[in-house]
């Protein structure tokens, strides 16, 4: 496959729709109006905190649903019950804290679980876990306890136990939020090797900014769309005028105050 586009027939027949979609909580409005045809391979997804980010990946993966609007992923309407139910098979998510979502002792228990989770036999699963983790030069990872990895080891089981299951999507929600920098490299290396359409979610612009398209995501709405070093570019510009904003406003209050003083 082609890492820069999918296929022109996937594109069409499968992919990631959301048609005027609207998500409230409360009061508060988390998502407006945002229509997105998701088919590139790689795609970023920024924005500051509380931009709608999150709550993107979980209309894809069904756990929220929309006030208003439709989300389809790969020919499944996350509205109707019954497509929910195949969602994992056509998209996985990465949390951005591991512990939250690593449930077994060892690493191969733990891919070995995603096999299981999808039907395979147990002994099978064992099996194919651990040929995935010897394909990938790991293979004295299977036995090894997931507490005494790191934290950028424990986002790489992560990322393999959605991997191995081959679900057309990966979101990565935050994957380098708490990692080094060798271990965004790893991580990064990891992501690029896959053929897996990957959606990713970061305030780490460099970890994006070359990919073929990235969404910026303000107070819910789409502000930008477009190749990654654009948007990048006119993010981190963005912050850097509001940056300066707020400098200037903090140097008025304390003119202000030592005035009053």
């Amino acid at each position: 496959m082609n890492l820069k586009t999918l296929p022109r027939e996937s594109a069409e027949a499968h992919g990631i729709r959301l048609e005027s979609v609207t998500l409230r909580r409360g009061d508060r409005t988390v998502l407006e109006a945002l229509s997105l045809n998701l088919t590139e391979s790689r795609i970023g997804l920024i924005g500051d905190n509380g931009a709608g980010k999150s709550s993107l990946f979980r209309l894809i993966c069904g756990l929220d649903q929309p006030q208003a609007g439709r989300v389809t992923v790969h020919g499944c309407d996350t509205a109707n019950a019954g497509d929910r139910r195949k969602l994992p098979q056509h998209v996985g998510l990465m949390f951005q804290n591991p512990d939250d979502q690593i449930i077994f002792p060892t690493v191969a228990e733990e891919l070995a679980f995603s096999l299981t989770a999808s039907g395979a036999g147990k002994q099978q699963a064992r099996r194919q876990a651990l040929d995935f983790l010897t394909e990938r030069g790991l293979a004295d990872w299977a036995g090894r306890a997931i507490g005494e990895l790191s934290q950028g080891q424990r986002q790489q089981v992560c990322l393999m136990a959605l991997q191995i299951t081959s679900p057309a999507t990966l979101l990565l929600d935050e994957p380098y939020s708490a990692l080094d920098l060798l271990s965004q490299l790893r991580l990064s290396d990891q992501i690029a090797a896959t053929g897996q359409q990957i959606i990713l979610s970061t305030h780490l612009l460099d970890h994006v900014r070359d990919f073929e398209r990235v969404l910026w995501l303000d107070n819910g709405a789409l502000r930008g769309d477009g190749p990654g070093r654009d948007v990048c570019a006119a993010y981190a510009q963005d912050v850097r005028e509001r940056g300066a904003m707020q400098a200037a406003a903090a140097v008025l209050r304390h003119a202000a105050q030592a005035t009053d003083a």
